[in-house]
């Protein structure tokens, strides 16, 4: 699904040159459930900014699917994001002004929701115990919930690829286990191939894979 060539990322900060990936290779399986492990600062949530064509890498190439993100133009990026991707996030990023629905409505918002598109995600978060918190704000729910609202969104659109940022991160952990639990059986249904970040291996279950950086490097 995804294969990563001697990719290499310098952010630069002033004169200063700070290396956050270097010369990466590796390749995340199709349908996989693959774990990007390491300390903080190791290139973790670089490494899948990259994978997601949110940033572009200094050097070398990442393909998705056999297709080229570098050679891809903004406008292509721009539509594989919002077509084959689903991203969630540890700040959950929910708009404060709408409802759990809407929020998970919103990668449709561009091109018009339809009747269809409302009630999949009805029945995405019915499925993941919110049925009765659909017109509630951000606000009016808890960590735990803010994050099943944003695990529905990114399978709205039954992505092919999704990229989870510590999606777990600022949760206990009976909600982290059951998130990831519903995530997993949704996903494989599915035929998702997901990637998460995180430092925590205890979620890590046989048959995952795991990546493991440390400053910046495959080890």
């Amino acid at each position: 699904m995804i294969e990563v060539d001697h990719v290499s990322k310098i952010h630069h900060r002033g004169q200063v040159q700070v290396p956050a990936l270097r010369d990466v290779t590796c390749h995340v399986a199709a349908e996989s459930f693959t774990f990007i492990l390491g300390p903080s600062g190791s290139g973790k949530s670089t490494l899948l900014y990259l994978l997601g064509g949110l940033d572009e890498p200094t050097t070398g190439e990442i393909r998705v699917a056999g297709r080229s993100l570098r050679a891809m133009s903004p406008k292509e990026r721009d539509e594989f994001r919002r077509q084959r991707v689903g991203f969630v996030f540890q700040s959950f990023n929910l708009l404060s002004n709408l409802s759990a629905e809407d929020n998970v409505l919103v990668p449709f918002f561009p091109t018009g929701v339809t009747a269809a598109h409302r009630k999949t995600a009805c029945q995405l978060l019915e499925r993941l115990g919110l049925a009765g918190r659909r017109e509630h704000r951000p606000a009016q729910l808890s960590g735990g919930e803010q994050q099943r609202v944003a695990i529905a969104r990114a399978l709205l659109k039954k992505p092919e690829l999704v990229l989870a940022d510590e999606p777990t991160g600022e949760l206990d952990t009976e909600n982290a286990a059951a998130i990831l639990h519903d995530l997993r059986d949704m996903c494989r249904e599915q035929r998702t191939t997901v990637v998460i970040v995180t430092h925590e291996q205890e979620h890590v279950r046989d048959g995952d894979a795991i990546l493991r950086l440390r400053d910046g490097r495959v080890v």
